[in-house]
């Protein structure tokens, strides 16, 4: 009896270092989080395609990790380093005519505050915007630092992931303590969910800036490449979406007199914009994005703040976890149902 109790003692003992081991550790590299999260949605996405090059056509391990990591910086890296300068260009010249955005920014502000009698434009509110916009070009750079080191994290792990994918693999599923149906089901629902939100969501965003961008272009929207782009930055966020940008930019064109482009924009985003997303995933995606619009929204408001912006894809997966794991407990512990 007192041998298992001191077995028992040194077990929890141990295990409570393991957990506070874990916790100091996440919460030093937390920064690299994003980074983490990266290399495991392209393991996922790559597994099978590296598998069969490795395994099936005997390449080297370490040539087609470094050809798949090539390809990974390509397709991902390279249009984010462009959007960043885009984004960054526009910003400052932008920036550099303060004076010309305010003139037009006291005009919307005029127009708001004849039809609800609410002043927008006060002098605390210029001098407010002073400040943030003054703060937007080093918070970019800071990010920028931020988003390199997580690109060079997310390629260095996915490296050392596909050469030893498989005893990975192998750890995982003996350290799980579940049936193996079980680890089936999660393991299935894992790939499943990310290539959904890594394929489906990146590309509706794409295809939405795309399509808001020429409707920009076309109705006589200034910086139409800035405002394309953040258009399809916030159709991945929940609810809003695309709207957070389509509609000051419509009421702004009513604003200063551009009454023709304002009802064009307007019936250009109401009918295209808001709803191209729709005919993709009937389209295009259906067989990634075969997931619940529910899991979606929830999963990506839960999502963006824990993790930023692979939210979008760890969020719903998240959710889906919750509901499979419910399953799973019931699978494991629960009492079969007696039939009539």
């Amino acid at each position: 009896m007192p041998s298992t109790f001191n077995n028992r003692l040194r077990q929890v003992i141990l295990l409570l270092l393991i957990v506070l081991l874990a916790v100091l550790l996440m919460h030093q590299l937390y920064i690299f989080l994003p980074g983490f999260l990266g290399a495991i949605t392209l393991y996922i996405l790559s597994r099978d395609s590296y598998f069969y090059l490795t395994i099936k056509k005997q390449w080297k391990k370490t040539t087609t990790a470094i050809l798949f990591i090539a390809g990974s910086m390509v397709l991902i890296a390279l249009p984010v380093y462009f959007s960043i300068r885009l984004l960054s260009k526009e910003l400052s010249g932008i920036l550099a005519n303060q004076q010309e955005l305010l003139a037009d920014g006291k005009i919307v502000g005029q127009k708001i505050y004849e039809l609800t009698g609410y002043q927008l434009m006060t002098d605390e509110n210029i001098l407010t915007f002073q400040k943030q916009a003054a703060a937007i070009i080093p918070s970019l750079i800071n990010s920028s630092a931020a988003i390199l080191s997580n690109f060079a994290v997310m390629f260095f792990l996915l490296y050392f992931l596909l050469k030893n994918g498989r005893e990975v693999e192998k750890f995982l599923r003996n350290f799980t303590p579940l049936k193996q149906e079980n680890i089936d089901m999660l393991s299935h629902e894992t790939r499943s969910m990310i290539r959904a939100n890594a394929i489906g969501i990146p590309v509706l965003a794409i295809i939405q800036g795309i399509v808001a961008t020429i409707g920009y272009w076309i109705f006589g929207v200034k910086d139409f490449g800035l405002w394309g782009f953040l258009t399809g930055v916030f159709s991945m966020v929940p609810i809003v979406g695309s709207a957070v940008i389509w509609v000051p930019l419509t009421a702004y064109l009513f604003a200063t007199g551009q009454t023709g482009h304002g009802i064009g924009l307007l019936v250009y985003a109401a009918v295209l914009i808001s709803n191209i997303d729709y005919v993709v995933r009937l389209t295009l995606l259906k067989k990634f994005m075969d997931v619940h619009p529910l899991i979606t929204v929830f999963g990506v408001i839960v999502g963006l703040g824990l993790f930023g912006f692979w939210g979008v894809i760890f969020g719903p997966l998240l959710i889906s976890y919750f509901v499979i794991l419910v399953k799973i407990y019931m699978n494991e512990f629960g009492t079969p149902a007696v039939p009539e």
